[in-house]
């Protein structure tokens, strides 16, 4: 194999991953055209039909999906092993990709990364924020972040934070057409503004303690995001009640725009992990990045 064969099967992998020639292109800093052109001449040397194309979506065919798999680890060992070489550099250097919940990105990993980077610029952090259980390995993230009792038991987990403190809440103004809940029961005539899960489709479930036992209980209503700067947004605007993390909302709840309620009844949430696999080689910068974010009580 020839050095271009090794840049024309990393391009194509590029493009099964991202399931579009425009994304793929702009990672890999080439026009459309070109990659297009990369993928067609490297179909034409193998001889076979490596990527179904529609007007709108390009995935893998049957022969494409089995060059993917066999040529992802071994372009994960490639990065591992060029991650590795930084450990002979002066400054650490190198690239971590990293998945997390939206909230945990915000409050955690962002104040963490303006320490990291002020200090060593030469390290490159690319935060996907997602709230689905991500597999770290086959997306080839260097590590996510969940909750600590969602982490695989076959992964290193390191804590990022304490418990997570939630809070329902609502608007002055819904509590003037909606009465203030007493138990998570009168929920069920209330209005929810939920947060939907990707992975498996569903809304986000509430969490609450009833008779010294945790129950999940899904409040419906008429909104759905899935993010919860538009959660708290709606709910500012008196649109249902949010269920949120305490800190994203002790500002309004100190001026008055919202209030909270089931205060007893509302536990925390597990503290946030980062995870990866045990297998993983921990180059400088990697090493850097947990310690920039691991939770120190």
């Amino acid at each position: 194999m020839d050095r271009q064969d090794m840049a024309d099967l990393t391009a194509f992998v590029v493009v099964a991953d991202e399931r579009n020639f425009t994304r793929a292109a702009l990672k890999l800093g080439l026009s459309q055209s070109a990659l297009s052109g990369i993928v067609r001449r490297l179909e034409e040397r193998l001889g076979v039909r490596l990527l179904a194309r529609t007007s709108r979506s390009v995935a893998p065919t049957e022969a494409g999906e089995r060059l993917v798999q066999t040529l992802t680890p071994m372009l994960r060992e490639l990065d591992q092993s060029f991650a590795d070489l930084s450990a002979f550099r002066d400054k650490p250097a190198g690239s971590i990709r990293i998945t997390s919940v939206e909230h945990a990105a915000k409050t955690i990993i962002r104040p963490a990364l303006t320490r990291l980077l002020t200090k060593y610029p030469d390290i490159n952090v690319e935060v996907i924020v997602d709230y689905g259980l991500v597999d770290v390995v086959a997306d080839r993230f260097d590590a996510g972040v969940r909750l600590g009792e969602q982490v695989a038991k076959d992964m290193i987990a390191v804590r990022m934070s304490p418990d997570v403190p939630m809070a329902i809440v609502g608007s002055p103004e819904y509590f003037t057409t909606y009465p203030v809940p007493d138990n998570p029961e009168q929920l069920i005539d209330h209005r929810g503004i939920n947060l939907r899960l990707p992975t498996t489709g569903v809304l986000s479930a509430w969490r609450f303690i009833e008779r010294g036992r945790e129950v999940r209980v899904h409040v419906d209503g008429p909104l759905v995001f899935n993010t919860i700067d538009l959660i708290l947004d709606a709910a500012l605007d008196g649109l249902g009640l949010a269920y949120m993390p305490l800190d994203q909302v002790t500002d309004h709840l100190a001026t008055g725009r919202l209030i909270r309620v089931l205060e007893e009844s509302t536990p925390p949430l597990p503290g946030y992990h980062l995870y990866y696999p045990s297998r993983r080689h921990s180059s400088p910068a990697f090493t850097l990045f947990v310690e920039a974010v691991r939770y120190r009580s």
